[in-house]
């Protein structure tokens, strides 16, 4: 009893200090994630947890610079896009920047939210970092470089004559620098997802390709059995053998990472007998707490002449459900016979395995690992790098002012491919909750304010004030499972609130797997229940489709009327 008035004592404090809204905006007080996994067990002296990063951070490249480690993700049509990450030690990762970050550097017009920039490839060489990218339906295949990975990373430099996506870039010890990537087949298709992996030379002063195009590989490792989608290639040189890995089977439970070796850098190149160096498919699909569809590896060396792996995989809830997205996970490599070896054969990705022989590296201000809580006050200047909007802004309507996000509410929707007022962060556990303070005063039945989680302009849940009858706010629950339900969804459950309009209002989702809750709180601090064990697979990407995970947000929309 003590405990719920000094809250409401609180919450009341909190709402006299608010400075007064401005007509047409929603102000969010505070936004607290907690997540926490079975898996997440007390590790032992020497171990690292897997995923190194939790949540939606899918296609890992990484590359060394002396001491220091570097590592890049897709964001398709989140923008900031391209996250990039520094570690001293491959497993505590701090993020320091976007590669896009700026609006004018890419245009996602109208995607869907699993279009844009895919697969992104970071190196360095002579004191110049070079991330090359695809802007899928945006443009195509470009490179942005720096000489700061924190950035400001320069806009595109365009490579129209790649066709295709996945490009990695090679320098090798004379220089000379070589682009590898996914492309279509010499000739037609054989069959679908039939593929090729090419390369052609890159003049990195000249900022163009150069020379012929030639392939590298056509189809796999094994052209007979109709292998499928071999992409995200990378080409490393050791003991002055050409090693080029590559994706292999697709992304779902058929993912696999294979490897081949050749004298020449433009080959031939043959397959190691022992392929694929790592996949999952080969294990039961009932074990307990499965990792599946690992593959798209990056190798990379550290100072000691190990060499380790970073790649994605997933974590199914059930049946290939999963709303955490692709994540990133890290083991060491294993050479055999002059081959790299990251698993053997139906051998399970662990959940935790002995730190490489590196120094400890500092733990990251926002864990991105194991079991956390993040709670974020808006006190900063700006949000923080791993918030992001759907798509690129065409003017600002967010601003962070007296310890709150203020989000002007705009027409645009969630589910009307349009670029809404929504900042948003990921869901990085299978058991998840995400809660909030909103102050916002709805003018009419389409004006909201609120959580939401997203999976894409689809597949959605909103917990919003919003307007109800005769004018009183009400707190709204809707739900959208599909093209064929309204672009804002349909109403779950409603319930009117007893506050003044624009009074705080606390929201909650707890997510359990395949089950959402979705709750409510007022002055008094005692959380109400809107509604309990919500179908949480329509967040999943078996049900929703496309390449990115579950974002947790903060949305505000007005009708316009």
């Amino acid at each position: 009893m003590l405990l719920r008035l000094a809250l409401a004592l609180s919450l009341l404090a909190g709402a006299a200090q608010a400075a007064p809204l401005a007509p047409g905006t929603a102000a969010f007080d505070d936004f607290t994630y907690s997540g926490q996994d079975p898996t997440d067990a007390a590790l032992a002296p020497g171990q690292y947890a897997n995923p190194i990063l939790k949540g939606f951070y899918p296609d890992p490249s990484v590359t060394r610079v002396g001491d220091d480690y570097y590592l890049v993700n897709s964001t398709f049509a989140w923008f900031p896009g391209i996250p990039v990450f520094h570690s001293k030690d491959l497993v505590n990762w701090t993020q320091i920047g976007n590669a896009i970050d700026r609006p004018g550097q890419l245009d996602f017009k109208r995607l869907a939210m699993s279009r844009a920039v895919f697969a992104p490839a970071i190196t360095e060489h002579a004191g110049v970092f070079y991330i090359l990218n695809t802007c899928v339906d945006c443009g195509g295949n470009f490179l942005v470089t720096a000489r700061d990975p924190k950035g400001p990373w320069s806009d595109p430099v365009w490579l129209p004559e790649i066709d295709g996506i996945d490009t990695s870039l090679f320098f090798d010890v004379d220089g000379r620098a070589w682009i590898v990537n996914n492309g279509p087949p010499q000739g037609a298709s054989r069959y679908d997802g039939h593929r090729a992996i090419w390369i052609q030379e890159y003049d990195p002063k000249a900022g163009k390709m150069i020379g012929p195009r030639s392939v590298l590989v056509d189809g796999g490792v094994d052209p007979a059995t109709k292998p499928i989608w071999i992409e995200g290639p990378h080409i490393q040189k050791v003991d002055g053998r050409y090693y080029l890995t590559a994706a292999e089977g697709g992304t779902a439970e058929g993912h696999s990472q294979v490897v081949l070796r050749s004298d020449a850098v433009t080959g031939p190149y043959g397959p190691y007998a022992g392929n694929p160096i790592l996949t999952q498919r080969d294990l039961p699909r009932d074990r307990a707490h499965p990792i599946t569809s690992a593959g798209h590896a990056d190798l990379v060396q550290t100072q000691d002449g190990a060499w380790w792996a970073t790649f994605l995989a997933v974590r199914p809830y059930g049946d290939d459900a999963y709303n955490t997205g692709r994540e990133t996970f890290l083991l060491p490599v294993e050479w055999k016979d002059g081959w790299p070896v990251i698993l053997p054969a139906k051998t399970a990705i662990p959940y935790a395995a002995r730190r490489p022989n590196l120094p400890a590296g500092s733990q990251p201000k926002t864990p991105t690992t194991g079991a956390f809580t993040v709670r974020e006050t808006f006190d900063a200047p700006a949000l923080g790098l791993d918030w992001m909007t759907m798509r690129i802004p065409s003017g600002r309507w967010w601003e962070l002012k007296d310890g709150a996000l203020v989000l002007k509410a705009r027409p645009d929707r969630l589910g009307g491919f349009e670029q809404p007022s929504i900042w948003a962060r990921r869901q990085q556990h299978l058991a998840a909750s995400a809660e909030t303070t909103v102050r916002f005063a709805p003018k009419g039945d389409g004006d909201r304010a609120g959580i939401v989680a997203l999976q894409n302009d689809a597949f959605f849940y909103a917990l919003t004030v919003a307007g109800g009858q005769g004018g009183r706010p009400e707190v709204r629950l809707e739900k959208r499972a599909g093209e064929k339900d309204p672009v804002d969804g349909v109403v779950v459950a409603r319930a009117p609130l007893d506050v003044a309009a624009g009074a705080p209002v606390r929201l909650r989702i707890e997510a359990r797997g395949g089950l959402y809750d979705f709750s409510y709180a007022t002055g008094d601090g005692a959380w109400n229940s809107l509604a309990r064990d919500q179908d949480g697979t329509i967040l999943s990407t078996k049900v929703a489709g496309g390449f990115v995970g579950t974002m947790l947000g903060l949305y505000a929309r007005a009708d316009g009327k």
